[in-house]
Order: C-alpha cells, then structure tokens, then sequence
C-alpha cells in the first residue's frame, strides 16, 4: 500500500494503465460502486474524439461523451477573440517552453554524469553534496517554470472571461447539463496538450467537486498538480523529462507515468535515481498495463495493484504489493 503524505483532492480517484491491451477501466467503474451513467472525456483522441463505441460497450452504454474537441472547434469559429487567445497562449507556451528546455538540457547532462560516476544507491561523501545541489537547481528551474506557466494561464483565463463570451458559456451550460446526474468521470489519454487545453476552455471540473474520477494515459497525467511529459529515447532525439504546466489537481503526491516500460530506461539506475529525486517528494509511478491506484479521499492511503511500480531514489523499480 502506499500512502501519501500530502493532501488529494476531496474525491475518489483511479489512476490506470494504458487501455490498448489490456482494459480495466470498467473493473474499476464497477469497484467505485458506480451504477449510474458516467461521463467521458476524450478530446485527446482530437479528431478522433467519437471513437469510443468500445469502450462504450464495455460501460453497458451508459456514457455520455461530453466531445470537447469539436466544441471548441465551434467556439472558435463562432468567435475569433477567443481562437486569438487561445493560439496566443500556445504560441507563449512554445516560446516559454523553449527557453526552459535550452537551461534544462545542460544541468540535466551534469546531474547524470555525476550519478554515472558513483553508485546511486550510496554515493560518496565526495560526489554526494555535488550531486543533490545539480538535482536542487534543476528542482529550482522547474518550478520556476511551473510558476511562470501558472501566470500565463491566469492572465489568458482572465482576459478570456472579460468580456463575456457567449460561445464558450452556451457550452459550459450544455456541459453542465450532461454532467448533472453523473455518477462517474473517465478521462482517456491521448494528446496531454489538446487534452488539457480543453478541459481548461470549458472549467469542466468546477461543477462536480466530488464526482469520481477514472483516469489512464494522458488522463492520468493531467489529473496531476503538475504535468510532467517524458520520454528518454522519443523519435526525434534524446528526450529530457520536463515540467509542462499546471495540472487539474485533483491527486496530489505523484507523478503518473504512462507506458514507462516503453518510454523511460528503467534499467539505467542512473536515470531512474535522477528522476525520482527530482520530482520528490511526489511519488513517481510507473503505470503499465495492468496498473492500478485508488485515492479514496484526502486522508485515505493510496491503494495500489501489484503491477504498479514506483521509481526509488536508489535507482530502483520497486514492486507494490496488492492491498
């Protein structure tokens, strides 16, 4: 089991592993005790948003797709204001992302030649104090990071919300509608960015402060107080894990990794020393398939399926054990 020492939101949530091979989402529909219909939430799909009849099917038919992707689509045709802010707050982001990725690489490439150079599990008094003052400046640029992409999303809310906007507030009505009566939310993966990007055009949550939540992929990434992409060995290059933004905040004391057998080295102890450290003390887990952790309530134990894997500060994968 593990447990969390920080506060989680003021509701249930389940974190799961990638649905492509293996799905458990309505295992963990039917263990929340969730009878009712539930909604979905796949504007990571973009494009391909309505392609859920599956997963549909395996919830008995009883969700209701609140298809964020093409309401913003309308929004923006309907009003030009707010597709200016919105392709200004990502051109701002590209540009702040930018400029954090080019202080990033070099103080990450130190941190891992010091960790290479003594045993991540012990290190010695000589690279010891080395090491946890690179780790304490990378800690420092991210947050730095995350406090400026926290001010530019505040500004772009505000000036979104004055003067009123009534494309976008037509389907905040419409979206609270489908939400009233909801026993359960699910919140599928696929493009974090486009993702998110919605979730925050519309406040999907601010109606619903304690439905459930059931969340895998990119779902489980968003969910976050702040969310962290990673990849080490993406198609374009060597991949450095960074902080992206604010997430919704509804779990906090982690940082969920999705398909981390695929995308992180986790048989390079340094690596994995580094990440874990970074991000502490959020737990990082690993969530592959079969993967699985329950938040309760803000003062309940995180609860965890044996294939749900922690980064350990010594450079190793640990193994949960089921609770």
């Amino acid at each position: 089991m593990i447990t969390s020492r920080r506060r989680a939101a003021d509701r249930r949530v389940v974190l799961l592993g990638p649905q492509h091979t293996t799905q458990t989402v309505a295992r963990a529909v039917e263990d929340l005790g969730v009878t009712g219909p539930v909604a979905t939430i796949t504007a990571g799909w973009e494009e391909r948003e309505g392609e859920d009849a599956e997963l549909s099917h395996d919830l008995g038919g009883r969700t209701r797709n609140l298809s964020l992707y093409p309401r913003a689509e309308e929004v923006f045709a309907q009003d030009e204001s707010v597709r200016e802010l919105f392709y200004e707050r990502i051109r701002r982001m590209r540009e702040l992302r930018s400029l954090y990725q080019l202080r990033l690489a070099p103080q990450l490439q130190t941190c891992r030649t010091l960790l290479e150079r003594t045993d991540p599990a012990a290190p010695d008094a000589l690279h010891g104090p080395e090491i946890e003052g690179a780790i304490a400046g990378i800690q420092s640029l991210d947050a730095e990071h995350l406090a400026r992409t926290a001010e530019l999303e505040s500004e772009i809310s505000e000036r979104m919300a004055s003067p009123s906007r009534p494309a976008i507030e037509r389907h905040r009505a419409e979206l609270a509608d489908l939400l009233d009566g909801v026993d359960a939310v699910l919140i599928a993966g696929g493009h974090v960015g486009v993702l998110m990007d919605r979730l925050r055009l519309f406040d999907v949550f601010s109606t619903i402060p304690t439905t459930p939540v059931v969340a895998w992929s990119g779902g489980a990434i968003v969910v976050a107080e702040r969310i962290v992409l990673f990849h080490d060995s993406p198609p374009q290059g060597r991949g450095n894990p960074e902080v992206h933004a604010p997430g919704l905040g509804l779990v906090s004391g982690l940082v969920a990794l999705p398909h981390a057998a695929d995308r992180l080295r986790l048989e390079d102890p340094a690596r994995v020393s580094l990440f874990a450290r970074r991000f502490a003390p959020d737990l990082c887990v690993a969530m592959d398939d079969g993967a699985r952790i329950q938040i309760d309530g803000p003062r309940a134990a995180w609860r965890a399926t044996e294939a749900t894997r922690i980064l350990g500060t010594d450079g190793r994968v640990l193994e949960m054990q089921p609770a």
